[in-house]
């Protein structure tokens, strides 16, 4: 299954859970707890609020070379909204990708992610911990805040 496929199959439209695709086509099933989905809406509030200039998306599909994966939360400049903003998956990554904590995520996974949303152009990836703590990361490795969004907080608060 491709992923044009899965965005067109009627039995997947209210699935309670976001679905990804490995390598082969086939369908990664993720369900989700309510905090998630909590900080998945914080962090695209925050985005939105101190980076004005560009973009936020959430659930945002990215073409990869290993599969469809989806980042929770992620911020685009407006060039390069532009590029991806009528794609049913993303060509190149936003600039920025958050994934929040869910109980499926393993840590090998969350790295997994990482390199490949870098790999796809991503300037910055994001890590929201099960309470709410924020890593961040840019492609040569951890960072003590966002470079591209410096007062970002270090926790996210319930």
């Amino acid at each position: 299954m491709t992923w044009i496929e899965a965005c067109h199959d009627r039995s997947l439209e209210n699935l309670p859970y976001k679905i990804e695709l490995n390598r082969q086509g086939k369908i990664i099933m993720r369900p989700t707890r309510n905090k998630h989905g909590f900080y998945q809406a914080e962090i695209a509030h925050l985005l939105r609020t101190l980076l004005r200039k560009g973009h936020v998306l959430v659930e945002c599909a990215i073409d990869t070379p290993e599969g469809t994966y989806v980042a929770d939360v992620a911020w685009a400049t407006k060039e390069r909204f532009k590029i991806i903003e009528d794609e049913f998956s993303c060509s190149v990554a936003p600039e920025i990708c958050v994934e929040v904590w869910s109980q499926s995520n393993s840590p090998e996974e969350i790295g997994m992610k990482k390199r490949l949303y870098f790999e796809k152009g991503a300037l910055e990836f994001w890590h929201c911990d099960r309470d709410g703590g924020m890593t961040f990361f840019n492609q040569k490795g951890p960072l003590q805040k966002s470079e591209l969004c410096s007062e970002f907080p270090e926790n996210v608060e319930p």
